[in-house]
């Protein structure tokens, strides 16, 4: 029978660790226990390092959110039959345009469909696409059209739209998308379940966020295009997450929209690895009531308690209701760094601070190595 162990699975600590910095932290404070590191993300920004921490990438050159050319990576996870990690925020993120850039009416998710068929080009038939931090909202237009799509505007002339000018599409064929994209089995790992359209779809509730104006014309442009797809799904949960680049997906495939936290875990194997654990510490930059709200640490503790595996959290800062937390998260036990130090000292060494704590708590892991 195989030795019980720890699985240590944290989030990044958003602006100090990435999750794999965080999960080798943890583990080297928890020398003397077996440990097996996972290091996780909701789905969002950061995913891809989760996921593919010193594992397969590829690179290639593609158009950013302003049609620039840039290098992007996108992971590949092994198994008999691989999955491409494609992350959005690679090839159409906030993060790469600056604050005068941001205009959602002007940036294009084309990159981010040039990965996908790198992707398809390597025979990868299983794609996890994550769509957290876009800077577009476009429908998902330019993906498409990187795909094979054609539109066409009222003089037959064929452009790739952008959030401003969806209303010129006139026409739009799918007969030339890449075969090989209907034949693969697509996730859209996504922390939002906005619709495309209306007061809590995409451009009203995150449009504002990634900068520019005319939003009228935009929610237009895309009850429009939503018009032109060969099935109604603005209303589907998840079809405005990244300015509605599941939607074409949605319309045309059999992708599936999951919270990102659950899909980061299937493809992590992570309740396989549950068996053979006694604990799973976990952990983020900082807990509070949005961490309830799907957030990587409420996915994992929930998975954990299908299994009566127990879970500590190791956070950075707290902020509301410890006891409240702990019970709507159901903790085990939830730490924060500021417990012990100043919010300073751990901004300045977080990986260092982060081991210390979890030395401290060699005694309550033990406790529950016990009753394993």
């Amino acid at each position: 029978m195989n030795e019980k162990k720890i699985l240590v699975c944290p989030d990044s600590f958003k602006g100090t660790l990435t999750a794999a910095e965080a999960g080798r932290a943890i583990a080297k404070g928890l020398d003397g226990f077996p440990t097996e590191v996972i290091p996780i993300a909701d789905g969002g920004e950061g995913t891809l390092d989760a996921l593919c921490a010193g594992g397969a990438r590829a690179t290639r050159i593609v158009f950013d959110p302003l049609f620039r050319r840039i290098g992007a990576e996108y992971g590949i996870l092994p198994g008999k039959e691989p999955t491409a990690v494609i992350e959005t925020a690679r090839a159409a993120g906030l993060t790469l345009l600056s604050e005068k850039e941001r205009c959602a009416g002007m940036t294009t998710t084309y990159g981010v469909g040039e990965l996908i068929a790198d992707a398809l080009g390597r025979g990868i038939r299983k794609l996890l696409l994550t769509v957290g931090g876009s800077a577009t909202n476009d429908g998902g237009c330019g993906m498409m059209a990187a795909l094979g799509a054609v539109f066409r505007d009222g003089s037959g002339r064929s452009f790739v739209p952008t959030g401003f000018t969806l209303g010129r599409i006139a026409s739009v064929d799918f007969s030339s998308v890449l075969p090989a994209l209907f034949e693969a089995e697509i996730t859209v790992a996504a922390d939002v379940r906005n619709p495309l359209l209306g007061p809590a779809g995409a451009t009203a509730v995150y449009g504002k966020q990634k900068g520019g104006g005319s939003f009228d014309l935009i929610e237009a442009g895309m009850a429009h295009y939503a018009s032109l797809l060969p099935r109604p799904v603005a209303s589907l949960p998840g079809a405005g997450a990244a300015g509605g680049i599941a939607a074409p997906l949605l319309a045309l495939t059999g992708a599936k929209i999951v919270p990102g936290i659950d899909a980061v875990l299937d493809a992590v194997g992570f309740d396989e690895r549950l068996r053979d654990a006694f604990l799973v510490i976990t952990g983020e930059g900082r807990t509070d009531a949005q961490s309830v709200c799907g957030k990587a640490v409420f996915g994992v503790s929930r998975r954990a308690a299908a299994y009566g595996v127990p879970v500590f959290c190791l956070s950075g800062g707290i902020a509301g209701d410890r006891e409240e937390l702990k019970r709507s998260l159901g903790l085990a036990e939830l730490f924060a760094l500021t417990d012990r130090y100043p919010l300073e000292e751990c901004l300045e060494k977080p990986a260092l601070l982060l081991e210390e704590t979890v030395r401290s708590l060699a005694g309550a892991v033990s406790a529950y190595r016990k009753e394993s």
